[in-house]
């Protein structure tokens, strides 16, 4: 069987030329390129304006910078995401308080109410996978307490909650662009998408040495800068975000009919428009049907094998190591499936009835 990837990044002659052009502009760092990807990414997303970055981990360290983050706060986090969904405010000597998941694998909300305390100052709420999370309830909490949201769409780029556009709706909204990401600039890079101008204007003059002009600096800034090619290649790539999202909900629309019974398909809310950045099932015998579906040739994943709250670089954080049920009971079970933009439906047929082969099923 030819080989059937994870993810796959797409390329074709006009995202070739559009790095040409910008290799031919002679301007390759936060030219004309950035500009319009900016203001093309605030339109897409529903907000006055967007910042770029070097990548997602670098532009939310210089927001929670800008925020005040620091030593005695905490920041209410999900333990079952990527580590860099927190490694900026730890940098800032903030503590992450972890939460616990819901069945789409998303913060349980109820949970993270529980966790706020005194020292609580925001939420970074992440849809993961690219499921939303219930942003009504989530900004309610919010604003009950005082806090501000981030929400991490770094998986999540064009889904929808309840007809908006995530990234929209909190305080802020962080965005990757990571190559294996639905929106890709074929290298790393990351944005922030906000209404509040006057935080955008800080931040990008925090990105690019504190400055306004060339030789005005007005505070002691940073290089995260991004550059022009990846921009270029970005613009591009946002003119295909909607229609790859859409094959995307139709090869897991196609998972859940056809492994339904064999294995445990996401469910997905009633409110929710997801994008399927990771279509993840729960499986029995998961590291043997992982073993068996790469010796078909099928490239699977696990995200994530071990919860944050577990991870090494936050032992010292705890008195006590918190005890998050469902989310270590998931990192026993879940595995990615095959999904990208350009998949078809033959290629997911071969997984599914790789999968049913595994079990001794026959595939729906």
């Amino acid at each position: 069987m030819q080989k059937i990837p994870l993810s796959k990044c797409f390329i074709n002659p006009e995202v070739e030329e559009a790095a040409l052009r910008a290799i031919r502009s002679g301007q390759y760092i936060l030219g004309k390129e950035s500009q319009a990807f900016e203001a093309e990414l605030a339109a897409h997303t529903g907000t006055a304006t967007a910042v770029l970055g070097s990548s997602w981990t670098m532009i939310v360290y210089l927001l929670h910078q800008l925020q005040g983050v620091g030593p005695g706060d905490e920041i209410l986090v999900p333990s079952h995401t990527a580590f860099p969904s927190m490694e900026p405010l730890m940098h800032l000597g903030a503590r992450p308080v972890f939460a616990d998941i819901d069945d789409t694998y998303v913060m349980d909300l109820a949970h993270v109410e529980s966790l706020i305390t005194p020292r609580t100052v925001g939420i970074i709420g992440v849809h993961l996978y690219g499921h939303p999370i219930d942003n009504d309830r989530l900004l309610a909490i919010a604003k009950k307490h005082n806090l501000w949201v981030i929400e991490d769409c770094a998986q999540a780029q064009g889904a929808k909650y309840k007809g908006k556009t995530v990234g929209s709706m909190g305080n802020f909204g962080a965005f990757s662009f990571f190559p294996s990401k639905n929106l890709t600039v074929l290298g790393d890079g990351g944005c922030i998408c906000t209404n509040n101008t006057q935080m955008a204007d800080r931040l990008r003059m925090l990105r690019n040495h504190g400055r306004q002009g060339k030789y005005d600096h007005e505070f002691a800034g940073y290089n995260v800068r991004f550059n022009e090619i990846n921009a270029a290649i970005g613009r591009v790539m946002l003119k295909h975000l909607d229609g790859f999202n859409e094959v995307r909900r139709k090869i897991a629309a196609h998972y859940d009919t056809r492994l339904k019974g064999i294995v445990q398909t996401p469910p997905r809310r009633e409110w929710a428009t997801p994008v399927y950045h990771m279509y993840v099932v729960r499986a029995e015998k998961r590291d043997d049907l992982q073993k068996f579906l790469k010796e078909k040739n099928i490239e699977t994943g696990i995200h994530y094998p071990k919860p944050n709250h577990l991870q090494p670089a936050v032992a010292g954080l705890f008195p006590y190591v918190p005890k998050l049920p469902r989310t270590e009971q998931a990192v026993k079970e879940i595995l990615s499936l095959p999904i990208h933009g350009e998949m078809t439906l033959e290629a997911a047929d071969a997984v599914c009835n790789t999968i049913a082969e595994f079990y001794g099923r026959k595939a729906g």
